[in-house]
């Protein structure tokens, strides 16, 4: 599908109508998420009269940020979608299908309905995909038995019903192997539901366990001491090293590996009355069994420049590129600025200028009403925005990210506007 646009909404038209395929788009975008129409408007805004293509084939387009607030009450699932149609930049062309490969070397995208899109520059962006299949038995039971999962629009709010509806029992809670896409979403889940269950008089009923396939609590060290007070307060059991491997939904037992200090691996049965799953995570097929890929299948950059390590014509940012970043949507935007730079020097003959510094954001919702706000980039360094210590929980960081960026998100990012997303500089 094409788009075209009628009283200023974006529709999806037939491909054969609308577009000329002997012809050379200007730049070729992959995937329709924050990155994707996030780049486009900035490239847009900067250089109107580029022809962009985004390839795209879902007809939704979703705030996800936002999907842990309403796992724990705080926010209406409903406002965290809208029509992609609607968040299209109106000079792009919206091409609805599916790309499942590249040529870089004849700069061509191969879509699954077996046409081919030219181009002159790429963004590569689709994200990455929630790998379910690799724990036994969770797609046969997500969404009931107590299985739930923030990460998916249709179960947010069933997460929320688990929360309220549980009196007493057990919580289990579980962080994939990195990396995954907001790596503080797994334990954000758990504050939030034991700041209810605290809140209502039972969490003392309630036992909590929280199971990390990683051996710390948070990757970025200054912000452990704060986070572990919570873990305090809601009288959490962490578990590390333990990776959720197989799920029985209807009798309520979940099984992990657990690694033991000599290397060793037990596999250890748990019961549980609730399960919040925070699935595994890896780069999409068509990407990862790409000329483009790295060795750990996600898109190859220059972890500055976000150009393509052997094709100088390909960026790649947001969740699929290979820089070790937080995979958040707090990083996006500031790649977005990164790319758009880079990419109109590169098509101008000159070289790339514009650095990332690695920077992400992660809004840790350590209770309804209190946000650390975890800024950081490269190697852990501390990127605050704000001249308050970042470590500190605070109902600003709250209002920031419950309030604002929703607000942010669809009225200023995703039109081009940039504010506060000048990288840092690299030293």
């Amino acid at each position: 599908m094409n788009q075209r646009t009628r009283n200023n909404e974006t529709l999806a038209v037939p491909i054969d109508a609308a577009c000329n395929w002997s012809g050379h788009f200007d730049v070729v975008v992959i995937g329709g998420g924050a990155a994707g129409i996030g780049v486009t408007a900035s490239l847009l805004r900067r250089q109107p009269s580029l022809r962009i293509a985004i390839v795209e084939p879902n007809d939704r387009h979703y705030y996800q940020p936002a999907w842990t607030l309403v796992g724990g009450g705080a926010y209406d699932v409903a406002k965290t979608v809208q029509p992609m149609a609607s968040v299209i930049p109106p000079k792009a062309t919206w091409i609805q299908a599916v790309a499942n490969g590249f040529d870089p070397d004849s700069n061509l995208v191969h879509l699954t309905d077996g046409r081919s899109i030219g181009y002159r520059q790429l963004v590569v962006c689709p994200g990455l995909r929630l790998a379910w299949e690799q724990i036994e038995g969770l797609e046969d039971t997500l969404g009931e038995n107590g299985v739930t999962s923030n990460y998916l629009f249709d179960l947010a709010s069933y997460t929320w019903s688990l929360v309220k509806g549980l009196k007493d029992g057990k919580a289990i809670f579980t962080q994939p192997p990195m990396p995954i896409k907001c790596a503080g979403a797994p334990q954000k889940a758990m504050y939030l539901s034991c700041d209810h269950w605290l809140r209502k008089g039972m969490l003392d009923n309630i036992s909590v366990e929280f199971n990390s396939a990683a051996p710390v609590l948070f990757g970025v060290a200054a912000f452990v001491p704060p986070l572990m007070e919570y873990v305090k307060r809601y009288n959490a059991n962490l578990v590390f090293n333990s990776n959720l491997v197989k799920v029985d939904g209807p009798n309520r037992v979940a099984w992990f590996d657990i690694r033991q200090p000599d290397g060793s691996i037990e596999r250890v049965e748990k019961s549980f009355d609730m399960l919040h799953v925070s699935p595994p995570q890896a780069a999409p097929s068509f990407v990862r069994k790409s000329l483009l890929a790295d060795a750990a299948g996600w898109c190859e950059v220059d972890h500055r420049t976000l150009r393509h390590l052997r094709y100088a014509n390909i960026f790649s940012l947001g969740d699929v590129c290979s820089a070790p970043n937080a995979k958040t949507a707090a990083a996006v935007r500031k790649q977005i600025v990164v790319v758009a730079e880079n990419l109109l020097a590169v098509g101008e003959g000159r070289d790339p200028a514009t650095l990332y510094d690695g920077y992400g954001s992660c809004p840790l919702t350590v209770e309804k009403g209190k946000v650390i706000l975890a800024e950081f980039g490269f190697g852990g360094k501390l990127l605050p925005t704000f001249r308050l210590d970042p470590t500190v929980p605070r109902y600003l960081a709250w209002l920031l990210k419950a309030k604002f960026l929703p607000w942010f998100y669809w009225h200023g990012f995703l039109k081009g506007r940039e504010w506060l997303a000048r990288p840092g500089s690299i030293t």
